[in-house]
């Protein structure tokens, strides 16, 4: 996957709701059908670096079993920077689908 796009993937869920580490890991995968399987290493450093520049705030939540647990939140910043990058995805996948197909004008026999 090109580079980056592990934060647009992340970006993304959190769109939808706020959540919480080991939450984004479980429904990153799920709904890639298993392509996508986040390690914590990786997780949270990226976690960590979209919260120092803005896109995510965080805060901590005390669950029902008085576990407390820290939550991820998009910021307005976050929102931008994810529509930016689906722009930019989408540019790339239709330049490759040209290409796999044969290229823009390619006069198929």
């Amino acid at each position: 996957m090109p580079s980056g796009n592990t934060a647009m993937l992340v970006l993304k869920l959190l769109e939808a709701q706020d959540m919480y580490g080991y939450q984004i890991i479980e429904e990153l995968s799920q709904k890639s059908e298993e392509v996508f399987k986040l390690k914590t290493g990786t997780l949270y450093p990226l976690l960590h670096s979209l919260e120092n520049d803005g896109t995510i705030t965080s805060y901590d939540q005390t669950t029902d079993a008085q576990r407390v647990r820290t939550y991820y939140k998009l910021t307005p910043k976050g929102s931008g920077l994810l529509a930016k990058k689906q722009d930019e995805w989408q540019a790339y996948t239709r330049a490759v689908n040209l290409v796999m197909d044969g290229g823009a004008g390619y006069a198929h026999a």
